[in-house]
């Protein structure tokens, strides 16, 4: 069990990290963001609305790691969410060469949620 809850806590962190990469490179707007979400069909007037939603559920992680596991499993329930509607988002598109990236935070999200699970009981 031991190693359970500490890779579900490493994965956590994970999330927090990968997560505030993402948020700061829609902050400023990075190329690569640019370019993704031209590509699936995401206008970019909605760029900062989904750096918000991504930035509410890292400080959500941030809080459950402090000590408020409920706010935490809140914020990684937001994020199953908002990666689910990205590898959504992708395949409506077609896009799948780069599909791996939003599951790959989908998965780190599950993890979170996980991790928060079992803290609540």
């Amino acid at each position: 069990m031991a190693v359970l809850e500490t890779g579900l806590l490493v994965a956590t962190v994970g999330c927090v990290l990968a997560n505030s990469f993402e948020v700061v490179a829609k902050a400023v707007r990075a190329e690569f963001v640019l370019r993704n979400c031209a590509e699936v069909g995401v206008a970019r007037r909605w760029i900062p609305h989904l750096a918000v939603l991504e930035g509410a559920g890292v400080a959500g992680l941030v809080l459950g790691l402090l000590g408020l596991p409920l706010l935490g499993l809140t914020a990684a329930a937001g994020l199953v969410l908002f990666f689910v509607g990205a590898v959504i988002v992708h395949i409506r598109a077609r896009v799948l060469y780069n599909i791996a990236f939003p599951l790959a935070f989908l998965g780190l999200a599950v993890a979170a949620a996980a991790h928060f699970a079992r803290s609540t009981g």
